[in-house]
């Protein structure tokens, strides 16, 4: 069993910044499972933000967020973050952690993760 827990989002400002987080836990978990954060708005397929390996070494990004969004991970922690900044009305959604149970390479399709949280809400508007 594996859950998956985003907490974070709310309503900002265009320009204002944002930080999400997602706490892993369950006996199925492994620490060792690249973790990645999606996005999805309405009438939108979810949407491929960035994917973390376990250690932090290996990060990427989706170019809509590069140079914007930063992820991180405390693998102690079973966490990850994301540093939302420069946030614009585009960047509302439900954004979601998911983790990749089988990685044979680094996936940017949702369907390559078999767990997601439930999602938080962010909010981007004046």
């Amino acid at each position: 069993q594996v859950q998956l827990v985003e907490s974070g989002g709310g309503l900002v400002r265009p320009g204002g910044s944002l930080r999400l987080s997602c706490v892993a836990s369950g006996s199925g978990y492994n620490q060792y499972w690249p973790m990645a954060w999606f996005r999805e708005s309405p009438g939108n397929e979810r949407e491929f933000l960035s994917v973390i390996e376990w250690c932090g070494g290996t990060v990427r990004y989706a170019d809509a967020v590069k140079g914007r969004f930063n992820c991180s991970r405390d693998s102690t922690k079973n966490t990850i973050d994301l540093q939302m900044n420069n946030l614009a009305p585009e960047d509302t959604a439900i954004y979601y952690c998911a983790a990749d149970r089988t990685p044979a390479a680094i996936a940017y399709s949702a369907q390559e993760y078999e767990y997601w949280g439930q999602g938080t809400q962010v909010t981007v508007s004046s």
